[in-house]
């Protein structure tokens, strides 16, 4: 598993063998002192634009580089992808997607995680993912998503990061018979007009009755519950 303070580590010898302070290197890069402080001790990992000139500064590989964080080979290879701009391979391992994610930006991991729609990803992973990613990429995911792996813990820990259009992708999937209806309960504090929504699919014969009941009772508890706090 990539490890940042090993690579914080690697960059600090970098550094002190090239009789460089943290300042030069701050300099040479267009970034703080501090900035490098907190690279040289694992808080935070360099944009991959930063490290392609910190690889071209200190006359080493890329991947050399990459490989002083201790990264497992599909790591190695998804970093790689993300400096270079080059294909990763057709699949690999979520978990390590996972791991590094954090690392990246979201279009540079977009671009990364774009071969994941073509078949399907567990929503146990997007969840993990989902706070990385653009609003765009998530949206296609949602869309190719193993549905059966929804629960209504994941989605109350996925919902909240998803934009308006993914949330309505999820519940056209409630719609659709895909997702258990009790699932507009978990949704319901996140989409507007999500009422009248359900009123209408009740209407049209989507949505059982107690669809409708079941929210209007939440309601009425919200509200009391709300108003207990007032008092």
């Amino acid at each position: 598993m990539f490890d940042t303070r090993k690579f914080g580590a690697y960059l600090a010898r970098l550094r002190k063998n090239a009789d460089m302070t943290q300042s030069d290197l701050a300099i040479k890069l267009n970034l703080t002192r501090q900035a490098i402080s907190k690279y040289e001790l694992g808080d935070s990992f360099p944009d991959i634009s930063t490290l392609v000139e910190i690889s071209k500064i200190f006359n080493i590989s890329l991947n050399e580089l990459i490989n002083s964080g201790n990264p497992t080979e599909s790591e190695a290879q998804i970093l790689m992808s993300a400096a270079s701009g080059s294909d990763v391979p057709e699949k690999y391992d979520i978990k390590d997607l996972i791991n590094v994610a954090p690392l990246l930006k979201p279009s540079v991991l977009d671009r990364i995680s774009r071969n994941l729609s073509s078949y399907g990803v567990d929503l146990t992973n997007l969840v993990n993912l989902v706070q990385y990613l653009s609003d765009d990429r998530i949206y296609a995911l949602i869309q190719n998503a193993d549905i059966n792996t929804l629960s209504f813990e994941l989605l109350e820990k996925l919902i909240p990061f998803l934009d308006e259009d993914s949330r309505l992708a999820v519940f056209e999937k409630v719609l659709d018979g895909e997702l258990d209806w009790h699932f507009v309960l978990v949704m319901y504090p996140y989409i507007e007009y999500m009422s009248s929504l359900v009123e209408a699919a009740v209407m049209e014969g989507y949505l059982p009755k107690e669809a409708l009941r079941m929210l209007w009772e939440y309601k009425k508890k919200m509200e009391e519950k709300k108003a207990g706090r007032k008092l």
